[in-house]
Parts: C-alpha cells; structure tokens; sequence
C-alpha cells in the first residue's frame, strides 16, 4: 500500500489509500466464490501450491513470451501481506516458504479472510469493503452474484480495468465467472473436501475453461 502511494505521488496524481478491514462473515460469499472461480478452482484441495497450473503457465509463457501467472490465492496472500512487490528468485523463494507457513497455520477460511482483506481491487482501493464501496456504492456483506464477478473479473490488472462501468472484455470475464460459480452451485463449502470427497462439477469446470477468455495485451 505505501509502494503504491509513492508510485502515485511519483507519477503526480492523486494520493489514493482506501482500504477498511473485515472479518470474513462480513464479506459476501459470492465474492469469496466469484475470487476461487476466477483466480484459484483448486483452492479446496491444494496446499498452496496448483502444480498442474503452474506448469500451464509455464508453457504459455514460453509459447508466447507474455508472462501468466499461476499463482494460487495462498501465494497471492503470501506475496501481498509479508512480501514486495518484483519478480526475482529471492522474492519467489520467500512467497513459498510464507505460502507452506500459512497453509500450515491458517484454515481456508482465514487465508481467504486476509486475502480478501489485502489485495489491491482497484488504483489504491484495497480489501472488499472498499472495493464494494468504490465500484458499487455498497458494502462487502451486500454484494450480489454480478457485482461480486466484477470485481474478480479486474484482479489480474486491477490498476488497468474498472469494475464498473466494465469494457466488453471485463463483461466478457464476469460472464464466464458467473458460469463457473453456477457450475459450483452458487456456494463455496469450505468443508467439502475435508473427507476426500470429489467435485461432481469438476469435470464441467474443467471443460469450461477451454472458453476462458484470453487476457488483452
């Protein structure tokens, strides 16, 4: 948060910092479903780590030479709550020592409460109670199915997209969230893989994301 504000009084513009805590009953379960479809659908059965994404990742980018991440949402909370910013071997090698650290340490649900609390949803808007507020002039708690797919329609670039008003690309994102959570039942169970149970869904999800719209250059 402090890196952004000096980013932006470098750069001349307006010094914005909005950021507000809640705990995780405070925030609505749709973003908390909308953020897993979007950015993380193993997050119920991995330990931090996606293997099969990151080696998806790793291929696109030697394909394409366009840099796409395969970061899990435990790597993410690692990276933005005890980390800097970069992407150098130094900073990788700490974001997964932290990852196994809070996978040993926290439940599912405190992961996604910080989380949900600390990423950047928007040029110096941080967590979901100031992201609700400055995209849809309401609250974390009240965010419906469409607003909360918004929101983590813009999370691979959210100094780049608006959640609202959206492009036709972000549109085109949300949409193909809004599939994914209906694919999951309209609800995240934090418990359901706890006794090693299988998604019936998963097959349809998986299939599904062959229709993920590409990231714009």
């Amino acid at each position: 948060m402090l890196i952004r504000c000096v980013e932006q009084k470098m750069e001349d513009k307006e010094v914005v910092l909005k950021h507000k805590w809640v705990e995780l009953k405070k925030i609505s379960p749709k973003l908390q479903l909308a953020v897993v479809c979007s950015e993380d659908q193993n997050y119920l059965k991995h330990y931090g780590f996606d293997w099969k994404a990151i080696e998806k990742a790793f291929e696109n980018n030697a394909e394409n030479k366009r840099i796409k991440g395969g970061s899990t949402i435990s790597q993410q909370t690692a990276k933005n709550v005890f980390l800097w910013p970069g992407r150098s071997y130094v900073r990788k090698a700490f974001e997964a020592y932290f990852t196994l650290l809070i996978e040993l340490f926290w439940s599912k649900e405190r992961i996604m409460e910080v989380y949900l609390n600390s990423i950047e949803m928007g040029r110096g808007i941080y967590g979901a109670e100031a992201a609700a507020q400055y995209w849809y002039k309401t609250s974390a708690d009240k965010l419906n199915k469409d607003q909360s797919a918004g929101i983590a329609a813009i999370l691979p670039n959210p100094l780049k997209y608006k959640a609202n008003p959206a492009s036709p690309y972000i549109r085109q994102r949300k949409e193909w969230i809004k599939r994914q959570m209906s694919f999951w039942g309209n609800q995240l169970d934090y418990d359901k893989y706890n006794d090693g149970e299988e998604d019936e869904n998963q097959k349809s999800i998986e299939k599904s994301h062959k229709k993920k719209p590409s990231p714009k250059k």
